[in-house]
């Protein structure tokens, strides 16, 4: 043979007594090309809704000084926990203190006014029932009383507005909960205009807040009727760092505004936040969740139903949507669509399109002979096809 040598000759030989039947096995002229194929069976499916939400305590206070005066002390350590009637600052008092006694030795003027002038209400009273006195004696004496009277409140409620100012001097906690940075040292003056000195938030039980479109929340609430509605759907969180958050939450509020941008609707879940177990959690960060925090929102329908379950690696899209291959009854390959259901990375549900005992191809189709509508070998697919492992 011209251009070639006999060790080549010999080579190609060998090569082709080697491929020939792999060639076979694969489906060459011999038979139907051979496809990995999984029978489908129906299994239990919870439906589920993965969202974006954030954390939000359901308690938070923005601590302000009420009257203007020197911080002289912080009573507190930055992220610790606090209960509510904490003292957290102390401003200055002194000046709120003279002021307090000041008002206070009105009163005790003004009083002391009054009961002059209940004496002479009743000695004018007196002299007038004894023809002895003038009506207009007696007429100037009891609107004398009667102011007298008016000026003792007027002092007691300065009083009142003192003891309130001194009290402002002391700043307490509201409610329980974890206080944050204080925005300012000790012997600045602060004030109403001061802005935030500090944030103190709850934390337990906590918010979850999350968008979900108006048809996803009409069928979740239609198939959850006979469970009690959305009362028992159950929320889930997935953490920043990918773990499924231990406890599960429950929808307590949804929006009364659709957003007409993305046609979606604001709900909230609450859900408990309880104390890390000790040597789990540091003294900085105690619970799992914290305000403002990114995380996952699962929600989860109360029961399940039994669909077909197919590894996502089988299901294919075009312009026409999702679609499988499957091999009939007379062991020919065809396509079927598809409508797919709640799915993960691995296995998807089948809402529509496929019935349990159908044979669904997940390998094979790389295969050059491999043709819709042509007859195949159906064999089980491989552990791989299966995803198992993953």
């Amino acid at each position: 043979m011209p251009g070639f040598s006999v060790r080549q000759i010999a080579l190609s030989g060998a090569f082709l007594a080697m491929t020939l039947p792999a060639y076979a096995q694969m489906g060459g002229p011999s038979g139907p090309p051979p496809v990995g194929v999984i029978t489908i069976e129906s299994k239990p499916v919870v439906d589920r809704t993965e969202v974006s939400g954030r954390v939000q305590s359901t308690d938070r206070v923005a601590l302000v000084a009420r009257v203007t005066a020197y911080l002289e002390k912080q009573l507190f350590e930055d992220g610790a926990d606090v209960k509510k009637g904490d003292l957290l600052y102390r401003l200055e008092r002194g000046p709120f203190e003279a002021d307090v006694a000041a008002k206070k030795a009105i009163v005790a003027q003004q009083e002391a006014q009054g009961e002059l002038s209940n004496l002479t209400l009743a000695r004018a009273t007196q002299l007038l029932a004894k023809d002895a006195g003038s009506q207009s004696t007696a007429d100037n004496a009891r609107a004398a009383q009667k102011s007298a009277v008016a000026q003792i409140e007027s002092a007691k409620a300065q009083l009142k507005n003192s003891q309130i100012s001194l009290d402002y001097t002391e700043i307490r906690s509201p409610i329980d909960g974890r206080i944050g940075r204080s925005s300012v040292t000790e012997g600045n003056v602060v004030g109403p205009t001061s802005g935030t000195l500090a944030t103190v938030v709850s934390q337990d039980p906590m918010y979850v807040v999350f968008p979900m479109s108006v048809r996803a929340l009409e069928e979740l609430r239609d198939k959850n009727a006979d469970k009690g509605g959305l009362d028992a759907v159950k929320v889930n969180l997935r953490l920043p760092n990918g773990k499924i958050y231990s406890q599960t939450g429950k929808i307590d509020f949804v929006d009364t505004t659709v957003a007409q941008g993305t046609d979606t609707i604001t709900l909230r879940a609450v859900i408990a936040n309880p104390k890390l177990p000790e040597g789990v959690g540091s003294k900085s960060l105690g619970r799992e969740l914290i305000n403002d925090e990114f995380v996952t929102v699962i929600v989860e329908a109360a029961s399940s139903q039994k669909l077909p379950s197919v590894p996502r690696a089988a299901i294919m899209s075009d312009q026409q949507g999702d679609f499988v291959y499957v091999v009939n009854k007379e062991n020919v390959a065809e396509i079927r669509r598809v409508k797919r259901g709640v799915s993960t990375p691995v296995i998807a549900s089948i809402v529509e399109g496929l019935n349990d005992g159908d044979q669904v191809i997940l390998e094979g189709t790389q295969n050059p002979a491999f043709r819709v509508g042509i007859p195949v070998k159906p064999v089980p697919a491989t552990s791989q096809a299966l995803g198992e492992g993953k």
